[in-house]
């Protein structure tokens, strides 16, 4: 894709835009994100569908719906048009009261991360609980009981099972 025009359309992001589809349908919604195929994300995002009266004396009814979050798929669209600019308060909201100073946080665990005190769910079972013996674990001579021993060749002039002999 040109840089000129992912930049064009990256200009827009988070304003409020109407986007028109094929099939007549308008939404209308806070531009979020966009793809290499163009297909969008609109966040508040309200629908407008024009609907025809049975009589032709009376015009064409717009009935609205309101959807949320919406995906729309970039093969359907036919234009987009600006509504309004950006919301302008973009403040950080502050944590609700009572809320613990790490709580939501991510952290690493599993691979690349020792274990640390304390995380009883990432240090796997306890010694002596759950799983086999170390004897059932120890790799066994001729594989596994009451199995015999490895194979063994057929006597001479004696061919694979299911052959006749040679002579």
């Amino acid at each position: 894709m040109p840089a000129g025009r992912s930049s064009k359309i990256q200009q827009h992001l988070n304003y409020r835009m109407r986007v028109s589809l094929q099939d007549g349908r308008q939404f209308v919604g806070s531009f979020l994100a966009f793809d290499k195929h163009m297909n969008l994300v609109l966040g508040d995002c309200e629908e407008f569908r024009k609907i025809r009266q049975k009589t032709a004396k009376t015009g064409d009814k717009e009935e609205k719906r309101a959807l949320g979050l919406v995906l729309l798929r970039g093969e359907n669209l036919v234009s987009m048009t600006v509504e309004g600019p950006p919301p302008q308060n973009t403040r950080q909201r502050a944590p609700p009261r009572g809320a613990q100073q790490n709580m939501g946080a991510a952290k690493a665990a599993g691979r690349g991360m020792p274990p640390q005190p304390g995380a009883p769910g990432l240090q796997g079972p306890m010694q002596g609980v759950g799983g086999p013996s170390p004897a059932m674990m120890a790799p066994n001579r001729f594989g596994p009981p009451g199995y015999g021993g490895p194979p063994r060749m057929p006597p001479m002039g004696m061919g694979p099972p299911g052959m006749r002999p040679r002579f």
